[in-house]
């Protein structure tokens, strides 16, 4: 049986940012094309907007969709799944309630129809937090709203760039609640997230490292309170005894370039800003969120929503690409 290109659900984000913009530019590439069927789920009007912003650079036509069903996704037209939220004078770059529960409603849609496999996998644009609370729904971000809707509660947000992947113990809260709510259990299942997800992807032994919670992991109790023993270690310890290859907890500080050198394939942080920093040095048009655990296959591009330059036509669309193409790589097969 032949295996047809995966459909990948890209969603809007905030209509008010550079999602609009970094979609069309990504769909105007023929790559994207010839590597999936692409359909956009947001507001065709919005759109068609955009292509006034970045209108130099591209020649493709917008064409609304009631259904996904039958769409030919040739390369020259953006198929857009018209969910019709929002007015096509929305400002832009501005933070606004309307453009928040917009960009909810297209990623909800997105779960669904990836619940039902009528989609692949699932890509988003950025969305803003701000903008998503005063819509009227109350979640961190993407990640939190993908596992409440699939009903996942073993989750985690993985960053890939080139030479540097890292999965994060926790993410959206401040350090002092990340330093409470990291356990052993929790690191044993985030490396083991991990080494799954890797082994999917196809790297037969995943080499894991694992970051301390304090400069230099603690150094044998000289920093901290004894943390790493408490909280690190015996998830680590339980891991090993499984027979992945992981270990830690080593410095942050020294860590990460070791794994961009090439001795680990992927790092487990701690917190937020332990993880993202590094990814981020390394570029943020490189750079690519994937939340692994969930029954569906999600990525994003790794920045947010840059409304200082919405509008302009300037956004750096390479982010997003590279989140189509990944996407792809993680979607299942689907025979014709």
């Amino acid at each position: 049986m032949s295996q047809l290109k995966p459909i990948i659900g890209i969603t809007m984000g905030d209509a008010a940012g550079v999602g609009p913009e970094i979609i069309l530019k990504s769909l105007a590439k023929q790559e994207m094309y010839d590597l999936s069927r692409p359909l956009v789920i947001g507001d065709s009007k919005i759109l068609e907007r955009a292509k006034g912003f970045v209108q130099s650079e591209l020649n493709i036509e917008v064409v609304p969709a009631e259904s996904i069903q039958d769409l030919p996704y040739e390369y020259g037209t953006v198929y857009c799944l018209d969910l019709n939220l929002l007015d096509e004078n929305l400002p832009i770059g501005q933070v606004s309630a309307e453009a928040g529960h917009a960009a909810f409603e297209y990623l909800a849609t997105a779960i669904e129809l990836a619940k039902e496999n009528k989609i692949d996998a699932i890509c988003t644009a950025p969305l803003n937090k701000e903008a998503l609370h005063k819509g009227g729904h109350k979640y961190p971000g993407h990640t939190e709203i993908l596992a409440d809707l699939t009903g996942t509660e073993d989750f985690s947000m993985m960053l890939s760039a080139p030479n540097l992947k890292v999965i994060h113990v926790t993410t959206h809260v401040g350090i002092i609640d990340a330093v409470k709510m990291i356990n052993p259990e929790r690191v044993y299942h985030v490396i083991k997230l991990a080494y799954d997800t890797l082994k999917k992807s196809g790297i037969a032994s995943p080499k894991i490292a694992v970051c301390g919670i304090n400069p230099h992991a603690g150094e044998n109790g000289l920093f901290g309170y004894g943390e790493e023993d408490e909280k690190v270690v015996p998830g680590v310890e339980k891991a090993q005894a499984e027979g992945i290859d992981v270990v830690g907890p080593l410095p942050a500080d020294t860590l990460f370039f070791r794994t961009v050198r090439g001795d680990f394939d992927i790092v487990v942080a701690m917190y937020h800003d332990q993880g993202h920093g590094p990814v981020k040095v390394l570029g943020l048009d490189a750079g690519v969120n994937i939340t692994v655990g969930l029954p569906i296959i999600r990525t994003s591009v790794d920045h947010g929503t840059a409304f200082d330059i919405a509008g302009k036509g300037i956004a750096d669309e390479k982010s997003l690409m590279e989140a189509i193409r990944q996407a792809v790589e993680f979607a299942p097969e689907r025979g014709e």
